[in-house]
């Protein structure tokens, strides 16, 4: 039995689909369906079963047992190979980091740059997703890092804090607030409003702020990231409220316009998560401690 072989097992179960656990590996989905064969024939358990009707895969009771291993068995593989490259001062390899969009696309590209121009060796893998797909990916070992706003602790989950942004009012250019620098909380009563979806952190968080200033807002629509809500602001839609960070060439370049709110609650925390058990590979530790710094200097 191979490494490769439990790598391709995991990386079915954690992206539910034989063609891209192929393509990750590089093998057909024929050798996919062959080595899961070969592992169950090995231990004699069924390990997956697919759904009828469905595309998912389910693990079996033992299919569980064997996932868990499989992951503590890749992540010591992981370290012995960090521990290794240590030994000649070399920091490479590939860290997985899981991030939401108004971060990874507005924050961590000067930051990834820097990491990439002091480490050439290593890789940071970036993908984008909700904050609540993040952090069970963190939890189920399917990236290294996560990066996310409004982070909560919770059991088995380390956070290192980084550099918070300022929630900010945003408006087209000829609105009537277009003008204004800085604008008070309850002039915002039964304004129209472009909104980040219910589950979203941002909007548990501008939720709870309006409704401690008895502010009420109209909802014109809603949606999951921070692009389609500012093209929506763009073309008239209404108001919106989002990090100051994912605004700034469009104010440049005159498509919107960014007013301050004048309360102080109006701060947006962005932390680092990884998982407490996991040793993080030395690359991981190193980017984690250049984002931290961002964080130190800006205070």
């Amino acid at each position: 039995m191979h490494i490769e072989t439990l790598k391709v097992f995991c990386d079915l179960v954690d992206m539910q689909s034989f063609s891209l656990s192929a393509e990750r590996n590089f093998i057909t989905q024929s050798a996919v369906s062959q080595q899961i064969r070969t592992l169950e024939d090995k231990f004699k358990r069924r390990l997956l079963e697919r759904v009828r009707g469905r595309r998912e895969v389910r693990l079996t009771t033992a299919g569980e047992v064997f996932y868990r291993e499989c992951k503590n068995v890749l992540a010591s593989f992981d370290q012995l190979n960090e521990s290794m490259r240590g030994l000649v001062g070399k920091i490479s390899g590939t860290v997985k980091v899981a991030t939401v969009y108004s971060v990874g696309l507005h924050e961590l590209p000067p930051k990834v740059r820097e990491f990439m121009s002091k480490f050439p060796a290593a890789k940071i893998d970036l993908e984008y997703s909700r904050t609540t797909r993040v952090v069970r990916d963190v939890l189920n070992g399917t990236v290294e890092l996560g990066v996310v706003a409004f982070p909560e602790p919770r059991p088995g989950l380390t956070i290192v804090p980084m550099a918070s942004d300022r929630l900010v009012l945003i408006c087209p250019p000829d609105h009537e607030f277009a003008e204004r620098t800085q604008i008070k909380v309850k002039e915002l009563k039964n304004r129209d409003f472009v909104l980040f979806e219910r589950d979203i952190p941002t909007r548990k968080a501008t939720d709870k702020i309006l409704k401690s200033y008895g502010v009420e807002i109209r909802k014109v629509a809603e949606f999951d990231n921070v692009e389609t809500i500012k093209r929506s602001v763009e073309v008239g839609f209404g108001l919106a409220i989002v990090p100051q960070p994912s605004v700034i060439d469009e104010e440049k370049n005159n498509q919107l316009r960014i007013i301050e709110l004048a309360e102080k609650d109006w701060i947006r925390p962005v932390g680092v998560v990884y998982r407490t058990d996991r040793t993080l590979s030395i690359a991981a530790k190193k980017f984690v401690q250049l984002l931290k710094q961002a964080d130190e200097e800006k205070q």
